[in-house]
């Protein structure tokens, strides 16, 4: 490690940062991706930190040496192999143990430790500002201002039925580009989509950010705006994020969509994507169970609902298969969740 990269790990003030949140496949990767195209800015992958390797709703203590270490190197895992292949974090552990060196033991709480970890792997890149994109961390925007009162969160908004449409065909992903996607991945995601579950989900994800509307640390941005006006609307979001526009920002890779192979050489984002839910992909009956279920969230949104007449037979039957998949969704999703109870808690109760 150079000296200079020690210095930004040990003695910078409290590190930028801007959290990209909202319901999953509401554009929070593209978000990333644009944030992280400012030279200033280093998006990390989906680090899951809050919920899952820590509960926000816990009393930050002091952790000892070797298990903040133990977090430091399964949070470098995460980064540098990749979600879906953490595995033995052992040959990352030298390298933690220099990042808690910097730190003051008696205050290594996990968000300070996480803190650190972040400051650390964004300095090898000489970046000083940190982007987060996990969409989940939509449920934890007052418990993440507590820890960081000088946050900013971008809050993506998608209308719901092209949500619907990028979850059920989600799992496909491993045939449209994403290769290195395990086969456990593939078949939970399968079993993660239902027409009720995913509009439960973005119900309460609508719900939580609403909370904040007024909040001068929370920028909403509705996706199909994004795409139909992306420099006015990232410019709009350098200036809540006190960043300096870059028209490079803009020049993002065409990866990642459940709907088309990925275009990793064509850069640009894709104004074509809103809207294309109308033309095929979801039943009436999906399309139905969405609206009537999202409709308070949809006109605070303004999206406008679209006569369909469903089979009612098949209204039944995917009420029916709900309750099969989602004993699955539990199961499969467990371990995704320190405490599997108050997350459940956190997106499906009104």
């Amino acid at each position: 490690m150079t000296e200079l990269t020690k210095t930004t790990a040990q003695n910078d003030p409290d590190v930028q940062i801007i959290l990209v949140v909202g319901n999953s496949r509401s554009g929070t990767t593209m978000m990333g991706r644009i944030l992280g195209k400012h030279k200033s800015v280093f998006t990390f992958n989906e680090d899951h930190f809050f919920e899952e390797l820590w509960y926000p709703e816990e009393n930050p203590q002091p952790m000892g040496r070797l298990d903040a270490v133990k977090l430091v190197a399964r949070l470098f895992s995460t980064q540098r192999d990749g979600y879906f292949y953490q595995g033995d974090i052992q040959k990352y552990m030298d390298e933690a143990e220099r990042v808690f060196d910097g730190l003051d033991s008696s205050s290594a709480t996990p968000p300070r430790v996480f803190e650190a970890f972040l400051k650390y792997e964004a300095g090898r890149y000489g970046k000083n500002i940190v982007c987060l994109q996990t969409p989940r961390n939509v449920y934890y925007i007052r418990e993440i201002l507590a820890l960081h009162p000088g946050a900013y969160f971008v809050n993506m908004i998608r209308d719901p039925r092209g949500v619907l449409l990028s979850q059920k065909r989600r799992w496909l992903g491993r045939f449209s580009g994403s290769r290195k996607i395990p086969f456990f991945h593939i078949v939970r995601t399968w079993a993660d989509y239902h027409p009720i579950t995913i509009s439960m989900l973005w119900r309460s994800g609508i719900r939580a950010g609403d909370q904040f509307t007024d909040s001068p640390r929370v920028f909403q941005v509705r996706f199909e705006d994004l795409v139909n006006a992306p420099q006015e609307m990232v410019q709009k979001i350098c200036t809540f994020c006190n960043l300096d526009y870059q028209p490079e920002m803009l020049m993002v890779s065409q990866v990642g969509s459940s709907n088309r192979t990925d275009k990793p050489d064509q850069m640009g984002i894709d104004a074509s994507v809103p809207g294309r839910w109308k033309q095929g992909g979801l039943t009436a009956a999906e399309i139905h169970i969405s609206q009537v279920m999202t409709q308070n969230g949809m006109a605070r949104h303004n999206y406008i609902k679209e006569p369909v007449s469903p089979n009612p037979l098949a209204i039944l039957v995917s009420g029916i298969a709900w309750a099969g998949k989602s004993i699955l969704v539990l199961i499969f999703n467990r371990h995704r969740v320190k405490n599997l109870f108050s997350a459940i808690r956190k997106r499906l109760v009104k």
